[in-house]
């Protein structure tokens, strides 16, 4: 290969990257907006926060369906286009939803936009992770992973900002530019080596499915593995504002300050843990996470005073998003070329479904436990069993990506 073709490759591989980690990103930071308004849009639309909780688990719900249809797609007719179609549709479904008269249309919204938060991460990350070099998979895993905990970061600083001033509905308006941003990325990125191999392949659709169904016993591992992970992320996150706002009676400043020193952590973790199952293999670093944020817990979320809260809020997710860094390069080398578009994205999003009520039973035994002693409790029977699924399960640490087409 010349230097010209190798800068070119070079290029690719980071704008690929790149497009990957931002559609996740802002899709992220759309769907964190409202886990800091939830009080607020339950006080104009006269609902409980129960009821605003339950359009958090609407769009989780609707994950799946998302992740069936764009992840089709993107293994029939490869990855740009579905991930280009999918962040126009969750951007105009965010802005309906600022845009929302009432609690029923508001639902509705949140339906749609939880298709759209489906298709993002499955193609996006089977992109990014046919596109980088093996050696940094585990690193990049992490850092695209992070683009989750980035987002809510940013969600939180525009809760910071923009909430005391103009209210909730703009923003749910912010994260559109950004994205349409990632849009113009996608136009200068090239399919994957590893989906061209399959390409002509993919052409059969008879074939296509019974290989699906050839792999079910990987794809009910995968589900069960990524339902034990969304109930840690769900669990340990969506209702932690709620929890600084409604029991430790914080401010909207510093709510918004502990969440964004919670996912400085979150993002560091996800890296470096990520970076170190390059070396140590995949579940040995998943599970090492899961043990250490299981001794974490009093300490998250128990703790009697606001610098201690912080400090417990930046290890756990530390932990918790070391874990979820290990994930994209973990599922995605589990999966076989030709259904890498689908079976990781769809599974990840089934398991999404099994873990959507977890905001929702948070809410509501809240009204008898505290919230931290209902997220404390929750967060380690999930953490035990957790570990138990990752232990038990395979590993393909590294594996070459391209090799089922020849």
């Amino acid at each position: 290969m010349n230097n010209a073709s190798t800068k070119r490759a070079h290029a690719n591989s980071r704008n690929a990257f790149l497009a990957g980690f931002l559609g996740w990103t802002f899709d992220a930071f759309d769907f964190f907006i409202l886990t800091f308004v939830l009080a607020a849009v339950a006080r104009d639309f006269h609902k409980p926060i129960s009821a605003i909780a339950l359009t958090l688990a609407a769009s989780l719900v609707m994950r799946p369906v998302g992740a069936f249809l764009f992840g089709l797609m993107a293994d029939r007719y490869g990855r740009r286009l579905p991930l280009i179609i999918d962040i126009l549709f969750y951007s105009v479904m965010e802005v309906a939803s600022g845009l929302a008269p009432n609690y029923e249309v508001f639902l509705i919204l949140r339906l749609l936009y939880g298709v759209g938060m489906g298709g993002a991460w499955g193609v996006g990350a089977s992109l990014a992770m046919e596109s980088v070099p093996i050696k940094w998979r585990g690193i990049l895993s992490g850092v695209l992973q992070e683009g989750y905990a980035l987002g809510s970061l940013l969600a939180a600083v525009a809760y910071w900002t923009v909430f005391p001033r103009w209210g909730w509905r703009p923003m749910f308006f912010i994260g559109v530019i950004p994205a349409l941003c990632t849009l113009f990325l996608l136009l200068r990125v090239e399919e994957s080596d590893a989906w061209k191999a399959t390409a002509a392949m993919q052409k059969d659709w008879g074939s296509y499915f019974r290989a699906v169904f050839a792999n079910w016993k990987r794809f009910a591992y995968l589900v069960l593995l990524m339902a034990m992970m969304n109930f840690l992320s769900h669990g340990t996150q969506d209702l932690y504002p709620t929890f600084l706002q409604q029991q430790r009676h914080f401010t909207p400043r510093v709510t918004a300050i502990i969440s964004v020193i919670s996912m400085l952590g979150a993002i560091i973790g996800g890296v470096l843990v990520g970076l170190y199952s390059d070396r140590q293999g995949r579940r040995r670093a998943m599970i090492t996470s899961n043990v250490l944020a299981l001794f974490l817990i009093p300490l998250w979320i128990f703790s009697p005073g606001v610098a201690w809260i912080a400090v417990g809020a930046f290890l756990m997710q530390f932990m918790v998003q070391g874990t979820w860094g290990v994930i994209p390069a973990h599922i995605n080398e589990l999966s076989p070329d030709r259904m890498r578009g689908f079976l990781p994205g769809f599974a990840y999003q089934v398991g999404v479904l099994i873990a959507a009520s977890a905001p929702y039973i948070e809410a509501v035994m809240s009204r008898r436990f505290t919230y931290a002693q209902v997220m404390g409790s929750f967060a380690a029977i999930v953490l035990i069993i957790g570990t138990i699924v990752i232990a038990a399960g395979p590993e393909a640490h590294r594996v070459e990506f391209g090799r089922d087409a020849t």
